[in-house]
């Protein structure tokens, strides 16, 4: 098993949960973050004050799939989630020992 962890802008969520429904992945968790990488934020006027905001909004996304379905996963959302503009986000991949359901004890990819 793997856990998938992809941060992304707000506005592709819709999107990449369609798009990742469509292949049968329906668990997921969603978190709003904030976070800069490589533009480092951005400056506004407000009031007509300028300043600098560094940490822009995104949406992180972790999925934990099988090992047979990771590669195809990972291509749906960097797919789905592009725009080909700064700031489009990550996907990583990190190995998961184990999962366990709680409600029904089930253990590895019948956990999942």
């Amino acid at each position: 098993m793997k856990k998938i962890e992809a941060i992304i802008k707000p506005f592709k969520l819709e999107e990449v949960k369609d798009a990742l429904a469509d292949i049968g992945i329906e668990g997921m968790t969603v978190t709003e973050v904030k976070g800069f990488g490589r533009q480092k934020g951005h400056t506004e006027i407000y009031r007509g004050s300028e300043y600098t905001v560094d940490f822009l909004p995104k949406i992180k996304l972790e999925i934990v799939v099988a090992d047979s379905v990771v590669e195809n996963a990972v291509a749906i959302i960097v797919k789905t989630a592009k725009t080909g503009k700064i700031g489009d986000g990550k996907v990583f991949v990190l190995p998961v020992e184990e999962a366990v359901r709680i409600r029904t004890d089930e253990k590895g990819d019948k956990a999942v």
